[in-house]
């Protein structure tokens, strides 16, 4: 990591004493000044240079025998390809791809892995013959190896690669790795390797070249290519996307020492980087769009589901290889790519004076005012582009019709500024894309977080930066091109422009914002009425609870009812989570395709589904659902048909139990509906224990009169005949199974031994009346994480459990229960993997300490 760091750092710094001499206007004026002709040239070989790569394939296809048709190969190549040198990262962005297309046409994995093996050392060689090249002076490069002699060491590692290379290839053992087991490679295939490794970088270096004739004038074509191939070396050492930074300020330095301007170098590199990376690359966000359109029959299935197909459909359908599996939905992340880029064209487009004959064509043709204001609508929807990309990359449906009617207009505009029909172009093919795409967004809204807000809200403030410095720089230089009458236009006034940015960008957020407010079912469902707590008690009339049911009806959680209401989910939002309670309710056969139709009713908000304190006899259920598991705790369950006061073990609870009956203490069993005199002596307990505190929710019950009434309280009494401490219970609605303990108060200066005394006598109560389990409640973190194979997040919970004390009795609540003699049962959160833990962890925290009305 460092060795490439160090070179970067080394280039930028010895062409940093040339770069502070660039003139920005003139690099612009450059620019604007190529004939179309000559821009049309440049394009067109750039592309041929850039189809060349494909080659490659087809050199694995034939070898491999790959089941693939010529116009696949050649698709495949080019999006791999170009992705590849868009976006480097050593060439994992190419392999990945190549793996994810080769598989969906059905070539056999172990294929796979040979034929992208097999490329990854193939694809520098054709720059180290061209090193050998540049080694022997057929390709002069002026001075640059003799300014910087580190670069010839560069150069002659780079040139000792082919040999390695060969000598690797030839050897039994790379034949037993990277053949599939057949020997040594054979020598027409090293042969065509070579060969395709060449011409993708002699290509390379002649659209360099061609660029740098149409340019500069007067620089010889060897000389060039010469100045490229070092470039090259330094960039691809780097290992930085593209080679970005080192190529450019060691080209930079290169083209200087032939002589030429660093104003027209940098020109030379902004069109060669444009037309050979760019333009490439956005062809492949097209390409990969219509790649992972779905075929015909899976359209008919998605029309009849409403379009409504979530992310772990589209995992399903493509399967391996697992690490890659984020390129299943490269396609919605391709258009929202061509929107963004589309948003920066525009703005460029506005930052950049037209050409002068368009300018003076259009003066003869439209008034100044209308020029100005298409401009500066123009800007306005450039950065609307930029912002709702991010929704295009959700697949909101409203994103998209919004962004359609933007590119009409941003094409209706830009061409009315300046008659700049390639910009208008490119905005309508973008808009042509979508609209054929069309059915993939089905997603209704999507939550709105403060993180997203401050990154596209600043995304957006640095590219109107960016247009307000080159639109200031760049106009400054072409004003005495300009006709008089449009040079004092005030679209070209710099003291006018910067506000005019300004009003812009405030503009477009305002619109946005109030296109955001004004959207359909903001909140998706709303919490239960009278109506929706009637239809839950019919229904856990016929229907096995759990030991969570009862809190439904505190009223804080959201039904979902899925399976014609057969099931029921019950849950609550945490940003951009819905947090289930529990298990799902009804026939467990029945729960499976619940979860999945809850999963994608949550995927058209862009929601993730959460289960929190899940049971273990639904783990199948959720592990075939796409689910992750981290372990909770353990819930302490005491069988009461053991449970007794008489033995040794039980000494402690029988002491304490007839110390309270011997001091005049007493406990008692209300029954609802309660009376306002004990409602008040309740609400006074539990105020008086809480002293000030926010009460928990969710998966904790709260002091609620209606819900009070719901269950029997057990009650506490000294000898006046007051509570002092009081514990409500919960059924669980399995037919006179199980009940548990609910909400918890005790006055401060309770005897202690008080909720000894307590639970002793609700479990004798619970017993009587013949129940089989009684719910002690959960111990947070218990036993989570003891195995050494344990996942890395539980054993931190370990540590936590071991040291947290101080923060949660974790140790002390696990002993407490542990003199109930109870069964220990675990619960684990299910979580998708796509979600980060930690995070998840702190919204759960939230959610259940969050202040209830």
């Amino acid at each position: 990591m460092l060795i490439p760091l160090i070179i970067l750092a080394l280039v930028i710094w010895l062409g940093s004493r040339e770069l502070h001499n660039m003139n920005i206007g003139r690099m612009l004026f450059e620019l604007r000044r190529l004939s179309p002709w000559t821009i049309f040239e440049i394009a067109l070989f750039s592309l041929i240079a850039a189809a060349v790569m494909s080659s490659y394939d087809f050199v694995v296809r034939r070898h491999f025998r790959m089941p693939i048709s010529f116009g696949a190969t050649f698709r495949y190549g080019w999006i791999a390809n170009t992705f590849n040198n868009a976006c480097g990262f050593a060439g994992f962005t190419g392999a990945g791809l190549r793996a994810f297309l080769y598989k969906k046409s059905g070539v056999p994995l172990n294929v796979i892995t040979a034929a992208v093996i097999f490329l990854s050392p193939v694809a520098i060689t054709g720059l180290s013959l061209l090193a050998w090249a540049v080694l022997a002076r057929l390709f002069p490069e002026g001075q640059l190896l003799h300014t910087y002699p580190w670069l010839r060491w560069a150069m002659w590692g780079m040139a000792l690669y082919l040999p390695l290379f060969l000598l690797v290839q030839r050897s039994r053992l790379f034949g037993k790795w990277f053949n599939q087991g057949k020997g040594t490679m054979p020598w027409t295939t090293i042969s065509a390797s070579l060969a395709a490794s060449l011409l993708e970088w002699l290509f390379a270096a002649l659209a360099f070249g061609l660029v740098g004739l149409r340019v500069l004038h007067g620089v010889p074509l060897d000389a060039l290519i010469g100045v490229y191939v070092i470039a090259a070396t330094a960039g691809l050492i780097s290992m930085t996307p593209g080679g970005i930074g080192a190529f450019d300020v060691t080209a930079l330095l290169g083209l200087q020492l032939l002589g030429v301007h660093p104003d027209l170098a940098l020109t030379v590199l902004l069109l060669f980087r444009f037309f050979y990376f760019i333009v490439p690359w956005l062809i492949a966000l097209v390409l990969t769009a219509v790649e992972i359109i779905p075929n015909r029959e899976r359209i008919g299935e998605l029309a009849g589901t409403g379009w409504g197909y979530s992310l772990n459909q589209w995992q399903k359908i493509w399967g391996w290889p697992g690490q890659f599996r984020f390129l299943a939905d490269l396609g919605v992340w391709a258009l929202s790519k061509l929107v963004l880029a589309a948003g920066l064209v525009l703005l460029l487009s506005a930052a950049l004076p037209g050409l002068l004959y368009r300018l003076r064509f259009a003066e003869n043709l439209l008034s100044l005012p209308i020029m100005q204001l298409s401009h500066d609508i123009s800007v306005i929807i450039g950065i609307m582009l930029i912002v709702l990309s991010h929704g295009i990359s959700l697949r909101i449906r409203r994103a998209l019709r919004l962004t359609l009617v933007l590119l009409f207009a941003g094409a209706l505009f830009t061409f009315i500024k300046g008659l700049d029909f390639e910009e208008a172009s490119f905005l309508l093919f973008v808009a042509l894309m979508l609209y054929l795409s069309r059915s993939r967004f089905y997603r209704e809204g999507a939550p709105v977080s403060r993180t997203n807000v401050l990154i596209w809200g600043g995304l957006s403030v640095l590219v109107t930066v960016a247009y307000l410095l080159i639109g200031a720089g760049g106009y400054s230089y072409f004003l005495h091109h300009l006709p008089l009458r449009m040079r004092t236009n005030l679209l070209f006034d710099k003291e006018h422009f910067g506000i005019k940015t300004l009003l812009s960008l405030v503009f477009a957020w305002v619109f946005l914002t109030m296109y955001l407010m004004m959207r359909p079912q903001r909140d998706i469902e709303t919490l239960p009425d009278t109506d929706d707590m009637d239809r839950l008690r019919e229904f856990m009339s016929h229907e096995q609870g759990n030991l969570l049911t009862h809190m439904l009806f505190l009223g804080d959680k959201k039904f979902h009812w899925a399976q014609e209401g057969e099931v029921l989910i019950p849950y609550a939002r945490s940003r951009n989570k819905l947090v289930v309670l529990g298990d799902p309710l009804g026939p467990m056969r029945k729960v499976s395709a619940a979860i999945q139709e809850f999963q994608q009713y949550a995927d058209k908000y862009a929601l993730a589904v959460v289960f929190y304190q899940a049971s273990p006899s639904y783990l199948p259920i959720y592990h075939e659902n796409g689910y992750r598991f981290f372990k909770l705790g353990e819930e302490a369950l005491v069988p009461l048909e053991a449970f007794t006061l008489s033995g040794k073990s039980n000494t402690p609870l029988r002491t304490v139990r007839n110390r309270f009956d011997r001091e005049g203490y007493s406990f008692q069993m209300a029954y609802p509906p309660f009376d306002d005199t004990l409602m008040r002596q309740l609400k006074s307990v539990s105020d008086v224990w809480l002293n000030g505190r926010k009460e928990k929710g969710f998966s904790l019950g709260w002091f609620n009169e209606s819900y009070l009434q719901l269950a029997p309280v057990a009650l506490v009494l000294n000898p006046q005949q007051q509570v002092i401490a009081f514990a409500s219970l919960a059924p669980a609605y399995d037919h006179k199974q199980t009940v548990s303990i609910d909400l918890m108060r005790h006055l401060p200066d309770a005897p202690n031994g008080t909720m000894d005394f307590l639970f002793t006598r609700v479990m004798e109560w619970a017993k009587d009346e013949g129940y089989v389990m009684f719910n002690l409640g959960m111990a947070p973190l218990s036993s989570v994480g003891q195995s050494e194979r344990a996942l890395r997040e539980e054993k931190l919970a370990r540590l936590v459990f071991q040291y947290g004390s101080h923060w949660y009795g974790f140790q002390g609540l696990r002993r407490y229960k542990e003199k109930f003699s109870p069964a220990w049962e675990p619960r684990y959160l299910a979580y998708p993997a796509s979600i980060s833990l930690p995070i998840l962890t702190v919204e759960l925290m939230y959610l259940v300490s969050r202040k209830m009305d």
